[in-house]
């Protein structure tokens, strides 16, 4: 009943309508730990961690507890003017303690990461009409970077299968390339050396554009569905640096890498960085409730506050922004993550995954590069040609999916990367048998 009615009602984000009746999918029905259950009683390890967020697992308790309190006590209300509820101002000061080594001491709630980035767009060009530099409108940002499905976020997207079935998007944005060494218009395999080479052609933009134009820069400190591109350490403190020097605001995309993924606990943390603005969201509340929140510096909050012109009323937000029951996850969330320290953990596995599939390329003609070495996120781009660097075929990497899946671990595919994104509670033994299982889907393919 369920993969027939699957087919017949239900459109998938990121799939062809028709995917999923030629191949339906995988149906999970349980979930305990890092592993997953589908209606078939297969179980495997989730190497997706749900899809970036599920920090903590299938059955964290303390988290499911705090919804069941919230739900019991108050189920919903609004924060929009005039009203609010103490899970929301309990969760701002967590996260104002939270995000003070990042500099971000205010939080605007919304209900995921795509409204994190919709916000932080709006927030960044309205900072600079109260500033009295209305023509500051545009906005720059990398290729293969990912930031929602909006119409803001799909704008400054760096990839064009987000793209080009909606356009036209929303004008003045703006891309360079980005510090992949794998592929780039450089042909430049040293990372430090691309590092500046990409910050030159960031230069070189703002100066085409004209600095009096740009609104912000928006990035990810680790790109993620872009397959897993880890930038040079010193890109992204020269990106601040440019964004000073010109009067930038910097847009930290954290919705993947805040509270643990890269090994530290932010992204922008891991590189020594303190953005404007930081969009956060997945693993807020693991999951478990839509939420999110973009996080916003001491310095730019200012501007809003101390304005008598009435331009900083902000004229945006959402139903659910500070929804109680996210609220209060996001706060079991935060104890758990702490608690844990989960940021270790994720550096310690994240360190023997990515050796491993370094030793896996030794042995698969089929692996072009790795990717990853920063925390739990890793990648593995796949040819069919190691020197031409073709990519795979869609049927040999979907062949690899189904087979690892078999062995007992569900992985995601992207393009022609493998992405493993497990959640940060895994195991040294949990790694090895991703690892294993991943081997047995090379194999197939």
């Amino acid at each position: 009943y369920l993969k027939e009615h699957n087919a017949r009602s239900v459109w998938h984000p990121m799939a062809h309508p028709a995917d999923s009746q030629a191949n339906p999918p995988t149906i999970v029905a349980g979930g305990e730990g890092v592993r997953i259950t589908d209606i078939d009683g297969h179980q495997a390890i989730d190497a997706v961690g749900g899809l970036w967020n599920v920090n903590l697992g299938f059955s964290c308790q303390p988290v499911k507890d705090a919804i069941a309190a919230q739900l019991n006590e108050l189920p919903y209300y609004s924060i929009f003017r005039g009203t609010s509820h103490p899970a929301a101002i309990q969760l701002a000061e967590e996260l104002r303690d939270f995000f003070a080594p990042d500099g971000l001491t205010r939080a605007f709630f919304t209900s995921g990461g795509s409204d994190s980035v919709e916000t932080a767009l709006r927030l960044a060009r309205q900072y600079h009409k109260v500033k009295g530099a209305p023509s500051r409108t545009k906005f720059l940002s990398l290729k293969k970077g990912y930031h929602g499905t909006h119409f803001g976020g799909a704008s400054v997207n760096g990839n064009a299968n987000f793209r080009t079935q909606y356009e036209p998007l929303m004008p003045g944005c703006h891309h360079i390339p980005a510090p992949y060494t794998y592929r780039n218009p450089f042909d430049e395999t040293d990372p430090e050396k691309l590092a500046q080479k990409c910050l030159a052609a960031l230069a070189d933009e703002i100066a085409f554009q004209g600095a009096e134009t740009i609104a912000a820069f928006i990035m990810e400190p680790v790109l993620g569905a872009g397959g897993v591109i880890v930038p040079h350490a010193s890109f992204m403190p020269g990106v601040r640096a440019l964004c000073d020097k010109h009067g930038i605001l910097l847009i930290a995309d954290e919705v993947i890498t805040a509270f643990g993924r890269t090994g530290s606990w932010t992204g922008s943390r891991h590189w020594g960085v303190q953005p404007d603005m930081a969009c956060t969201a997945k693993a807020i509340t693991n999951g478990y409730f839509p939420f999110g929140a973009v996080m916003i510096a001491e310095c730019v909050a200012e501007v809003f506050e101390q304005d008598k012109t009435g331009k900083a009323a902000i004229g945006h937000g959402y139903t659910y922004s500070g929804h109680p029951v996210g609220a209060a996850a996001a706060l079991a969330c935060l104890a758990e993550t702490k608690r844990l320290n989960l940021p270790e953990n994720a550096a310690a596995r994240g360190a023997q995954m990515y050796q491993g599939l370094l030793a896996l390329k030794d042995r698969f003609d089929v692996i072009g590069d790795v990717r990853g070495g920063q925390g739990l996120m890793s990648a593995l781009e796949l040819v069919s040609d190691r020197a031409t660097k073709a990519p795979i075929d869609k049927s040999r990497i979907g062949a690899v999916q189904e087979a690892t899946y078999r062995s007992g671990t569900m992985i995601r595919v992207s393009g022609p990367n493998i992405i493993l994104s497990p959640p940060l509670i895994v195991t040294e033994d949990d790694v090895c048998r991703i690892l294993s299982d991943l081997a047995t889907g090379l194999a197939a393919a």
